[in-house]
């Protein structure tokens, strides 16, 4: 168990009003957690401080060479007053995925947990209650070895910041219109796709740029290889129903196996609706819109939770879907998982975890 030093800060923030509209990722509470690794010594010095600017080497190996992960999950707060994490143990076990796959020292599952109930609980009064809105947080891992050469580092900081946050796409739960990328690559099998890790999401930034200069909220990338079979969208996953049956790309080493894509798919089962993963290519999809049974398209990730797309763009095909409205599965999706978060449907899953 970690004995996690606390200083709280002096100078508080005003917490954000109720009419605050809560931008995605632009407000921070008022403290983080900290924790050290130094190789022979391990993790150390576990600590919640004041959010404050970080101090490094401009050597620090994290500037130039990306070794570094991140996570994202959320805080809730019910209507009698509990805080509630989701599925965080799916979060701790693929942030230590990531962290295998790059080098970077595994943190032990129960310190991980610890430190995320110890961060929220000191800035508990920052959860925002308004719907639609949650606390989300995001731990993550830096290289600060202050050495030039390609090598892991020995050293490493591991951060968690909060931030309380309305809708990820300014749309909300109204449909989304996903550009459909076939000239650039993100990522392919061997590489570090299915890793959360800033090298991924940096990859998508120029396609990003086009579709957003088209009007299109997010790029939704085809394999590397082939230049055809769906991969994800860039901040989440995909999901198709197309003649009754709910498909979404099966996990290849190059798509990031999402927490609330996993939930989908046991929700979707166990609804007894017929659940594919699979290849997926995108001719298939433009010959299911063809034919009309595309009947709807949504994405699926922490920061969305789920988000309908009404339109699918493919070079000079444009596919809208459900006449550019919210399909029945998204909103039955949305409404049931979001309902578990917030405490308001009984949790037979044991999918939360109180703080």
């Amino acid at each position: 168990m970690l004995d996690i030093r606390v200083e709280k800060t002096k100078t508080p923030k005003p917490l954000p009003g109720k009419d605050n509209p809560l931008k995605f990722g632009t407000i921070f509470t008022d403290h983080m957690f900290l924790m050290d690794y130094e190789e022979g010594k391990g993790w150390h010095d576990p600590r919640i401080v004041p959010y404050q600017p970080l101090q490094l080497e401009p050597s620090a190996m994290v500037f130039h060479y990306g070794q570094e992960m991140f996570e994202g999950l959320k805080a809730y707060k019910t209507e009698d007053g509990r805080t509630l994490l989701f599925r965080p143990d799916k979060n701790i076990e693929r942030a230590n995925r990531t962290n295998r796959r790059l080098c970077i020292p595994e943190i032990p599952e129960e310190d991980f947990l610890q430190a995320l109930k110890a961060i929220v609980k000191i800035d508990e009064a920052w959860i925002p209650t308004k719907e639609g809105t949650s606390l989300y947080i995001r731990p993550f891992v830096i290289a600060t070895d202050p050495f030039l050469g390609v090598r892991p580092s020995h050293k490493y900081l591991f951060i968690i910041i909060l931030s309380p946050v309305g809708a990820y796409y300014p749309e909300g739960l109204n449909p989304v219109k996903i550009w459909i990328e076939d000239e650039y690559v993100r990522a392919v099998k061997g590489g570090i796709g299915e890793a959360k890790t800033g090298g991924n999401y940096v990859a998508s930034l120029k396609s990003q740029v086009k579709a957003h200069d088209e009007g299109y909220s997010q790029v939704l990338w085809l394999d590397g290889v082939h230049r055809k079979y769906i991969e994800e969208v860039g901040a989440m996953n995909i999901f198709f129903k197309i003649n009754g049956t709910i498909k979404t790309p099966k996990l290849n080493g190059s798509i990031l196996p999402g927490v609330t894509r996993d939930t989908t798919i046991r929700l979707c089962k166990e609804w007894g609706i017929p659940t594919e993963e699979c290849l997926i290519s995108i001719d298939d999809i433009y010959e299911s819109y063809q034919n009309n049974t595309l009947e709807e398209v949504f994405g699926t990730g922490t920061a969305a939770v789920i988000s309908p797309v009404g339109q699918l763009r493919w070079g000079d095909h444009i596919m809208k879907v459900q006449g550019g409205g919210i399909g029945p599965i998204s909103q039955r999706l949305y409404d049931t998982i979001t309902g578990i978060q917030l405490g308001k449907i009984k949790d037979d899953h044991n999918w939360t975890v109180e703080v």
